[in-house]
């Protein structure tokens, strides 16, 4: 009995699954959030350490002042918001790749997006509720800035 092996350049067709390609989909995401992504940090570094003071100016009261801006409010969250996703995203590959137990697997992934998740929300509240003057006291030095 003789079994035949199927000609390498035959092309495969693999079952078809119904619904979104969320793989293909995943991949996408980690292209257009990169090239995002880039901007933004380099933007980021751009205006912290090359304009101004450089490295001397930052401090609280710089941070302070840029998130005093709804501008810097936005791109700060969607910075966070594309990093986060963008690296939950690259964690379920590697977890997809390399744990070969399916209930690891899932207990993993739904781990890396509860905590993702989490961060999202945390720092998102963050940047839309500072408030500089939150418990400053009578002998801070905001004390002024304050009233």
């Amino acid at each position: 009995m003789s079994t035949a092996i199927a000609d390498p350049r035959s092309a495969y067709s693999a079952p078809r699954r119904k619904g979104p390609n969320l793989e293909k989909w995943g991949w996408i995401y980690m292209r257009a959030s990169g090239v995002v992504l880039i901007v933004l940090i380099f933007g980021h570094l751009f205006v912290n350490l090359l304009t101004g003071d450089g490295i001397h100016q930052i401090d609280f009261a710089f941070v302070a002042g840029k998130l005093a801006s709804p501008f810097w409010q936005w791109w700060d969250v969607l910075m966070l918001w594309l990093a986060m996703i963008h690296g939950g995203n690259g964690m379920r590959t590697i977890v997809n790749d390399y744990v070969t137990h399916n209930g690891t697997r899932r207990a993993l992934v739904w781990a890396i997006w509860i905590v993702s998740g989490f961060l999202i929300v945390l720092g998102t509240l963050v940047v839309f509720t500072f408030d500089p003057c939150l418990g400053v006291t009578a002998d801070s030095i905001l004390w002024e800035r304050c009233q």
